[in-house]
């Protein structure tokens, strides 16, 4: 007997609670994935993947985390020395991953809570010796969002005064399905997701687009490796195909939460995720203040699918976590060297401000005890 899934608790910063629509649209038979079924099927999601990824370019699929997205950015993008934008746990990954994958890196670090300045980028690239730059849009650790269009535009003087190719990687997965990303218009040489975030769909999904400067770079870079080798994602995708088996039931589901999606609308569900993220900073500022608490991430420079919230002394992250998860609710303690000094709030997917207000009552009542 199936048992009933309820909705609109679980708001831990990834993985995103899931709509049991979605979850019951994997409950069916599995399909071949040299077939024309899944063809048919891959060739149904492109479109909306593109209008989602603000592009003309094709959204690749990988039955993967969006970290193997990441070390495919690197493996087809980097060439030899990569300039690092780091200011969180997630953007550290990124740069760990270049010099994993055996190239060169220096780093523009800013404190945890901080965005990375536009000027400053392009400043350092001016100097010359780097092709490649990365960077996450919204760093999930502290709730920071990066000026991505003007480190974008930041990155493309710096290549026309140098005279040097600088291909621009970004980890959008906080971002693409939250906020209007504009993948096309600002130029992304590489820029990906994951399933589990902004797309509120379960786990084990990646997503990404690369500009054809990207794919050409690719083209010359030997160690590509063979799970992430763009050109080969490029050259099936063409046929509505992926190199490897995909995770076809992820797949069904993708399919119909690109519908539901589409049936919102993606300019309207990206109002819809700012304005939770400006509830919920409005309340930290009033009632969460009451208790102690501030926003992590300043004005100008917050996520707009997840807010980290700073707490006084008196209070750890993990004990709210927990008084919370005896009410049912769930969200996310600080990651990393913030784990008890924040608790952080993921207001994206397909959560609603009504959700979002039940659960900052319960918030505010913990807070009271």
């Amino acid at each position: 007997m199936g048992t009933s899934i309820s909705f609109g608790k679980f708001f831990l910063p990834g993985p995103t609670e899931v709509d049991p629509a979605v979850l019951r649209a994997m409950d069916r038979a599995v399909i071949g994935h040299r077939t024309s079924d899944l063809s048919s099927l891959l060739a149904e999601i492109d479109p909306m993947l593109r209008r989602i990824f603000r592009t003309e370019r094709p959204v690749y699929v990988s039955s993967s985390s969006a970290t193997g997205f990441m070390e495919a950015g690197v493996r087809n993008g980097v060439r030899r020395r990569a300039l690092a934008l780091v200011n969180g746990a997630f953007s550290e990954r990124f740069r760990d991953l270049v010099t994993a994958c055996g190239r060169e890196v220096e780093v523009y670090d800013v404190e945890w809570g901080g965005a990375h300045d536009p000027e400053e980028v392009e400043r350092r690239l001016r100097v010359g010796g780097f092709d490649s730059v990365t960077v996450v849009h919204s760093e999930t650790s502290s709730g920071v969002l990066n000026p991505l269009r003007q480190i974008a535009d930041a990155v493309r003087s710096a290549e026309h005064r140098v005279g040097e190719e600088i291909l621009l990687l970004v980890d959008g997965v906080t971002s693409v399905g939250g906020g209007l990303v504009e993948s096309g218009e600002w130029a992304l040489d590489w820029i990906l997701t994951g399933s589990q975030k902004a797309l509120a769909l379960p786990p084990g999904l990646a997503f990404g687009s690369a500009s054809p400067r990207m794919l050409a770079r690719a083209e010359t870079l030997p160690g590509r490796g063979q799970y992430f080798d763009l050109l080969e994602f490029d050259r099936y995708w063409k046929k509505h195909q992926t190199p490897n088996t995909p995770a076809v039931h992820l797949l069904f589901a993708l399919k119909t939460q690109m519908e539901r999606i589409e049936a919102e609308g993606i300019e309207a569900r990206a109002a819809r995720h700012q304005a939770m993220a400006r509830r919920c900073w409005s309340w930290v500022e009033s009632t969460g203040a009451a208790h102690g608490l501030s926003l992590f991430a300043p004005e100008g420079a917050r996520s707009l699918t997840v807010t980290a919230i700073s707490l006084p002394t008196d209070l750890r992250g993990t004990e709210i976590t927990a008084k919370l998860k005896r009410r049912g609710y769930t969200i996310g303690s600080g990651y990393g060297k913030l784990r008890d000094q924040t608790i952080r709030i993921g207001h994206m997917g397909d959560h609603t401000m009504e959700g979002l207000n039940q659960l900052l009552t319960e918030l505010e009542e913990v807070l009271g005890e």
